[in-house]
C-alpha cells in the first residue's frame, strides 16, 4: 500500500510517498480503505516544534471502508462506513482501534466525515464532559474560524448556548454568523474583554475555549463571569506559560481545565467516543451540525495543504481525498 509523508528541509514542507507492506488488525482492530483524512494543525506544530528532518506519517483521523476486522470486534462488518482517530492516515489503509469507530451517518460524505472525529471529540469532551455548557450560558472561542472553533459554535448552538467568537478576519467571522455566531470580535489581540463583557451585558463568559494559546489567557480569565470555566485546548502562538491571576481565580470561583487525550487510558477514550455517537452523530443526521469544509486536496498535494494551514486563510477543516 502506499503511504505519504512528510519532512521539514531548510524550513520548508516537502512531502513523497512510499510502497509499504500491508497492515493486518490485531484481535479488537479494524483494517480501513481510506477515502478520506483530516489535517490537523497539532500535528504540523509538533512537526515544526521538534526540528526534525526525518520523513513523517502524519494524520490522526481518516474515514474510510471496512476490509478486515480484527475476532474481538463486535458490532462492526466488512463494508461499514467509518470514521475515527488512527495513525498515518494519509495512506490507503490505516489501522483503527474498534473502541475509537464511528458510524457514518448516511448523509455524510467522505470529505465531511473525515472532519468529523477529532473536532467532535475535543468539541464534545471540553463543551459537555467538562464545561457542562448550558442553554443560555455565553461561550466565548478564540480562534473561532479554526476546524474545533467552527465545531465548538455548531454543538453549541445546538446545546442553546450563546456564541461570542474572536479572529483577526472580519469577513470569517462575517461568514460565521450565518452559523450562528451572536457576536464576532474581529482581532488577535489581548484586547477583547471589554467588548466580551459589552456583549453580555457585564455577564461575562461562563465557559471560554482558548484556541490560541498563552499569549491571550490573561485576557480569557478577565473575560470570564462567576463561576466560569475556561478550556485550554491548543496554543497555536507557541506560548505555553503565563501569567494567572490568582485572585480573579480565587474570588470569583473560576474552574481552568485541559483538553487533551493522549494522557487518557482506552476506556477514558472510550467514553468520550460513545457520548459522541449518542449525542452528536444524531445532530449530524438531522443537520443540525454539518461539518464545515474550507478547502480539499488531493492525497499526493499533503504539502500544498500544509502550507495552505499555515496561511491561517482557511474557515473550518482542510481535508485530503482519495479518488474513488
Amino acid at each position: 500500500m502506499q503511504r505519504h509523508y512528510v519532512q521539514i528541509l531548510d524550513g520548508r514542507i516537502h512531502a513523497s510517498s512510499q510502497e509499504v507492506p500491508l497492515m493486518h488488525p490485531g484481535p479488537s482492530q479494524l483494517l480501513v480503505q481510506v477515502r478520506a483524512a483530516g489535517l490537523n494543525r497539532g500535528e504540523v506544530l509538533a512537526l515544526r516544534h521538534s526540528g526534525s528532518e526525518a520523513l513523517t506519517s502524519l494524520g490522526i483521523e481518516a474515514a474510510g471502508e471496512v476490509v478486515e476486522t480484527g475476532p474481538e470486534c463486535q458490532g462492526l462488518h466488512v463494508g461499514d462506513r467509518v470514521m475515527g482517530r488512527c495513525k498515518g492516515a494519509f495512506a490507503d489503509h490505516v489501522l483503527i482501534d474498534a473502541r475509537d469507530a464511528m458510524p457514518i451517518p448516511d448523509d455524510l460524505s467522505w470529505v465531511q466525515a473525515a472532519a468529523a472525529p477529532i473536532a467532535t471529540m475535543v468539541v464534545y469532551d471540553m463543551l459537555v464532559m467538562q464545561g457542562h455548557l448550558t442553554t443560555g450560558e455565553w461561550l466565548l472561542i478564540t480562534g473561532v474560524s479554526s476546524g474545533v472553533g467552527v465545531a465548538a459554535l455548531q454543538m453549541a448552538k445546538s446545546l442553546g448556548a450563546r456564541v461570542i467568537g474572536t479572529s483577526g478576519s472580519q469577513g470569517k467571522l462575517t461568514d460565521l454568523a450565518g452559523h450562528g455566531l451572536d457576536c464576532g470580535i474581529p482581532t488577535r489581540q489581548p484586547d477583547f474583554r471589554e467588548a466580551v463583557m459589552a456583549a453580555t451585558e457585564g455577564h461575562g463568559a461562563d465557559l471560554v475555549v482558548n484556541i490560541i494559546g498563552g499569549s491571550v489567557l490573561a485576557e480569557c480569565v478577565g473575560s470570564m463571569a462567576l463561576q466560569g470555566r475556561l478550556a485550554t485546548v491548543g496554543y497555536v502562538d507557541g506560548v505555553t506559560s503565563a501569567p494567572l491571576d490568582l485572585a480573579a481565580l480565587h474570588s470569583r470561583r473560576l474552574h481552568l481545565f485541559g483538553v487533551s487525550s493522549k494522557q487518557l487510558k482506552p476506556e477514558q477514550r472510550h467514553a468520550v467516543v460513545s457520548g459522541v455517537i449518542r449525542d452528536v452523530l444524531p445532530l449530524f443526521a438531522h443537520e443540525r451540525m454539518r461539518p464545515v469544509i474550507a478547502r480539499v486536496f488531493p492525497f499526493a498535494h499533503l504539502a500544498d495543504a500544509i502550507t495552505y494551514m499555515e496561511s491561517n486563510a482557511q474557515t473550518g477543516k482542510i481535508v485530503l481525498s482519495k479518488p474513488i
